[in-house]
């Protein structure tokens, strides 16, 4: 693994490159609208790196790269096809996004489908209607959360989010949602280290009118979709709905797991992500 930087339409990227020598190539896009970074999806798929080139980066204005204005959907997937271009060239991408990364990924296949092989998403959702379906289950799960109220649920939905102090304390507040298992002195660890952009956030909260589910009925690429059973911010109905709207798509709920889903069972995630690009090697239309 090697970390590097790079300037691309106009902003500033870190991005973690591995295996280089071979052949096909899978881009890894992690969630968070301006929470986190490319570390998570890359401590859970870099071992991929044994038979594909991988690479992620943290998107605009996430992690290390560069608060660089356009900040929105179509310029996060413009930016991926821009990495494409620069390390891949006219050869098709294998892309895996994760909850917002996931959105990024499907925006991508949209605009881009000629340049993508397949598409892997975990824990995400076609359009901002999840967000509706997932305050219902945060209600319906408050006694996890005991410091969290339904205004930080709001506020986490929107562009109201006051600096990265306020961001951070609600993120740590409502870290027993996103796993089964729950560990608070990692996610005291997890949420002390990681970075957060509430800038970032906002600007990205501002697009609701995102919806792809129309355009989804055009992709010919093989889509594997899976989420945590008890996944709540990108409940499973998202998943089977990606999969039902895509011609070559298929669905998995990974059982006992929620929105961290291939970091609770990682080994589950990694064998059936092999399965899925063995079987579909080839294969794109």
């Amino acid at each position: 693994m090697s970390e590097h930087f790079i300037e691309l339409n106009g902003a500033r990227f870190r991005y973690r490159i591995a295996g280089e020598s071979n052949p096909e190539t899978i881009f890894l896009l992690h969630g968070g609208r301006g929470i986190g970074d490319c570390l998570g999806e890359w401590s859970a798929y870099s071992s991929l790196a044994d038979r594909y080139r991988v690479i992620a980066y943290d998107q605009r204005g996430c992690g290390l790269s560069s608060i660089t204005y356009p900040m929105h959907f179509r310029q996060y997937a413009d930016d991926l096809e821009a990495f494409r271009l620069h390390f891949c060239g006219d050869d098709r991408i294998i892309l895996q996004g994760g909850s917002f990364g996931g959105m990024i990924a499907l925006t991508y296949a949209v605009h881009y489908q000629e340049h993508l092989s397949r598409l892997i998403l975990r824990g995400t959702a076609p359009s901002h209607h999840h967000e509706a379906e997932a305050i219902e289950t945060f209600k319906a799960r408050l006694d996890k959360v005991p410091s969290a109220s339904p205004a930080m649920i709001d506020k986490l939905f929107s562009d109201r989010i006051i600096d990265d102090t306020e961001l951070r304390l609600i993120w740590l507040v409502l870290q027993p949602l996103y796993f089964e298992t729950f560990d608070p002195d990692a996610a005291l660890e997890r949420t002390r280290c990681m970075h957060l952009h509430a800038e970032t956030h906002n600007a990205l909260f501002r697009e609701k009118e995102h919806d792809l589910r129309h355009a989804l009925k055009d992709l010919q690429i093989p889509v594997f979709a899976f989420c945590g059973a008890q996944d709540w911010i990108c409940p499973p109905s998202q998943t089977r709905l990606i999969a039902e709207l895509c011609p070559r798509g298929e669905a998995w709920e990974v059982p006992g797991a929620n929105h961290s889903c291939h970091q609770e069972k990682n080994a589950e995630v990694l064998a059936r992500i092999r399965d899925f690009l063995n079987r579909t090697a080839g294969a794109a239309g």
